[in-house]
């Protein structure tokens, strides 16, 4: 996907471990931005969890609302279990897309899933949580894409000087990562 945009709307997130955990995935898998609403997550912002310091380089900007935010020629996908919504195994993502989630302990409002162009659904047996399912939808889009990140040849190149020159190498800290 050649000029491909991605951006993450999280719709009142509750846990700043989670947000900490969807704004590393958020840098692993090339992300351009991360916006939020609701209060929750202010209140409880220490990033516990973004042991890579994502959210110093990766903007993560709190709103009023998700609608009013959509990248310019992006294509809103929520990410939701509902009726009707497509399997993400069958889903084939647009190159320029705004992934919304629901938080971790409820579900979008349907006036969000009303403006989403898109809705698809991870095909489990239950809820999973709100980081392990931003990595699943951004891995499926990564292994279904033709270089979607904006920083591909970047990472690529990135980690391969780490394997060639040795630097981390299985070091178990996850700094290798």
């Amino acid at each position: 996907m050649k000029n491909s945009y991605t951006c993450i709307g999280l719709f009142n997130p509750k846990s700043p471990e989670n947000v900490g955990s969807v704004m590393r995935a958020a840098g692993c898998y090339g992300v351009n931005s991360v916006f939020y609403t609701g209060e929750r997550y202010d209140r409880a912002q220490p990033f516990y969890t973004d042991t890579k310091k994502i959210h110093e380089s990766l903007p993560l900007i709190g709103v009023n609302e998700l609608e009013g935010v959509i990248p310019l020629g992006c294509v809103p996908v929520a990410v939701e279990l509902v009726a009707g919504a497509k399997p993400l195994t069958t889903y084939k993502h647009p190159a320029r897309a705004f992934y919304i989630f629901g938080p971790e302990d409820g579900t979008l409002k349907k006036g969000i899933t009303d403006f989403c162009e898109d809705i698809v659904y991870i095909p489990t047996e239950g809820c999973m949580n709100l980081a392990a399912t931003v990595n699943v939808v951004l891995y499926d889009r990564l292994a279904k894409g033709d270089n979607f990140s904006h920083h591909h040849a970047s990472l690529m190149n990135k980690n391969n000087i780490r394997q060639i020159t040795g630097h981390n190498i299985g070091s178990g800290d996850g700094s290798d990562c």
